[in-house]
C-alpha cells in the first residue's frame, strides 16, 4: 500500500524533488565525500515531516525501534548495511552482546523490533544474545511475542573491564537503551569492547539543539549544493533555558521564545506566499520528557497547552525539569486512510535500510504522532532511485519521494555524526 498526499505537492516541494533527482550524481558523490571525513552513527532512525512546502526532520533517535516496520524485502539489505558497520569496527567480531531498552523488555511490540536486530546481525555472521539492565532479571527470562517465537532476556556479568553474559564473552556490545536516566554502572570504564552507539549519544548527555545545530551546518552545505534555501529542508529551532512551565514567571520566560519563534516562521511564510498559521513545538532539550512535545499556534495560549497535555498524559504528571527547545512546527500532510501519517526512516551505518509510515487516527496535522494509539505502515524503498518517466510530473511517483526521503535522513545521520564528534568527551582538541 502506497499511502497518498491529500493536497497536490505544488510550489517550493515539487521544485526541490525535482532539483534532488537531478542532481542525483551530485549528491550522492557529496555523501561519498562527507562519509569519508566523519563516522555515521552504528544506526539510527530519522521521523520526517511532509508540509507540501516543506520537508524537514523533526527527531533523530540513535537508539532506534521499529525495525520490525521494515518490509521483508528490505531484510537482505539491512544486513549487508550490518555487515558493512561490523567489519569497519571489527572484522574479526565473533559474539555481540545486544542491551535493549530497560523500561520497554517486556513490551512485546518493542521486542519485536529487538527480534528484528537479532536476525539482522545473526545473519550478518554473529552470535547475538541478549542482555538486560533490568536488576530483577536473575537468571535467562524468555519472553513470548505475538508471531509464537521467544526471546530471551540474561542478566549482565560484569568482570574487570569487560561485559558479557554467562558463558558469552562478546568483542563488541550494541545498546538500544537511550540511557534517559543515565549510565548504569555496568556500562562505565569498558575500555577492552566496543560499545555502539557511544555512551555520550545518551539522553542523559544529549541534546535536540546541539543537534539541531549540527543539522542546521549539514542543511546550509547541503543547499549550497543544490543552490537553495535550506530553510525548505531545515526546521528552526532556539534553545529555552530552564523554566518552569507551572509558574508565570516560567510561562512568560518560555512565551517569549515562542513569540520569537512564531515571528520568524511568519517571515518565512510570507516570503514564499504560505496561508497557513505558523505553530511551534516545545519539548524537552533532553529528548525525554512524560508530556511530550507541546504543539503552540499563539504563545498566549502556552498555560492552556500545557494543561492539556498534563491531562493527556495522566494525573500528576508534569514537565520534566531542564532547559526546552522552542522548534518550528512542520505540519504532516500524509495520509494512510485518512489518518495523519509522518514517514520515518531507518538506516544502519550509512545506508538507508527502509522506512515507514506513523499513522494515527486520533491526531492532527500539528501533532506528535508518536504516541498511545499508533500504528505503522511499511514503506519500500526498493525502486526508490528510479527516476521519472517521461511526462512524468516530480513527485507524482511515490518512489521518487522515497528518495528524497531518504536524502533527508542520511542528512539528519550526519548532523548525528557531527553531533556526536564534537560532544565526544574522549576526542582530542587541537588549537
Amino acid at each position: 500500500m502506497v499511502p497518498h498526499l491529500i493536497t497536490a505537492l505544488t510550489g517550493p516541494i515539487n521544485e526541490l524533488e525535482a532539483r534532488i533527482l537531478d542532481s542525483m550524481p551530485a549528491i550522492e558523490r557529496w555523501f561519498r565525500l562527507e562519509w569519508m571525513e566523519h563516522t555515521p552513527p552504528f544506526y539510527c532512525s530519522v521521523d520526517l515531516r511532509n508540509a507540501g512546502f516543506k520537508l524537514a526532520p523533526v527527531d533523530t533517535n540513535l537508539f532506534p525501534g521499529g525495525f520490525n516496520n521494515l518490509t521483508p524485502e528490505m531484510l537482505p539489505l539491512a544486513v549487508q548495511a550490518a555487515m558493512a558497520a561490523i567489519e569497519k569496527i571489527c572484522p574479526e567480531a565473533k559474539n555481540l552482546l545486544l542491551i535493549p531498552e530497560q523500561a520497554h523488555s517486556h513490551k512485546t511490540f518493542y521486542l519485536s523490533s529487538v527480534q528484528q536486530l537479532v536476525r539482522i546481525f545473526t545473519q550478518a555472521g554473529l552470535n547475538v544474545r541478549l542482555g538486560t539492565l533490568d536488576a530483577d532479571v536473575v537468571a535467562p527470562t524468555p519472553v513470548q511475542l505475538p508471531d509464537g517465537s521467544a526471546l530471551v532476556l540474561e542478566p549482565l556479568l560484569r568482570t574487570r573491564g569487560r561485559l558479557g553474559l554467562k558463558d558469552f564473552d562478546p568483542c563488541t556490545i550494541l545498546l538500544n537503551s537511550d540511557l534517559s536516566a543515565g549510565v548504569p554502572r555496568s556500562l562505565q570504564h569498558l575500555h577492552e569492547q566496543y560499545l555502539l552507539p557511544p555512551l555520550h549519544a545518551g539522553w542523559g548527555v544529549r541534546r535536540m539543539s546541539r543537534h539541531f545545530q549540527s543539522y542546521e551546518e549539514v542543511a546550509k552545505k547541503f543547499a549550497k549544493l543544490l543552490g537553495m534555501d535550506p530553510w525548505l529542508i531545515n526546521p528552526m529551532y532556539a534553545p529555552c533555558p530552564e523554566a518552569d512551565t507551572t509558574t508565570p514567571a516560567g510561562l512568560e520566560t518560555v512565551q517569549a521564545h515562542v513569540d520569537a519563534m512564531l515571528a520568524k516562521v511568519r517571515r518565512k511564510y510570507k516570503e514564499y506566499g504560505i496561508n497557513e498559521k505558523p505553530f511551534v513545538v516545545v519539548k524537552a532539550d533532553s529528548g525525554s520528557d512524560p508530556l511530550g512535545p507541546v504543539t503552540v499556534r499563539d504563545a498566549r495560549d502556552l498555560a492552556d497547552a500545557f494543561a492539556r497535555a498534563r491531562a493527556r498524559a495522566g494525573d500528576g504528571v508534569q514537565a520534566a525539569p531542564g532547559p526546552l527547545i522552542i522548534q518550528e512546527g512542520v505540519p504532516t500532510y500524509e495520509r494512510v486512510n485518512d489518518a495523519v501519517a509522518e514517514p520515518v526512516v531507518a538506516m544502519i551505518d550509512r545506508y538507508v535500510v527502509g522506512g515507514y509510515y506513523r499513522v494515527h487516527a486520533e491526531r492532527g496535522v500539528d501533532e506528535n504522532l508518536n504516541a498511545p494509539g499508533a500504528r505503522y505502515v511499511p514503506l519500500a524503498f526498493a525502486g526508490s532511485h528510479h527516476l521519472p518517466r517521461p511526462g512524468d510530473k516530480p513527485g507524482a511517483s511515490a518512489p521518487n519521494r522515497f528518495y528524497m526521503y531518504g536524502v533527508i535522513g542520511r542528512l539528519a545521520m550526519l548532523a548525528a555524526s557531527y553531533e556526536l564528534e564534537a560532544t565526544d568527551p574522549d576526542a582530542e582538541v587541537y588549537e
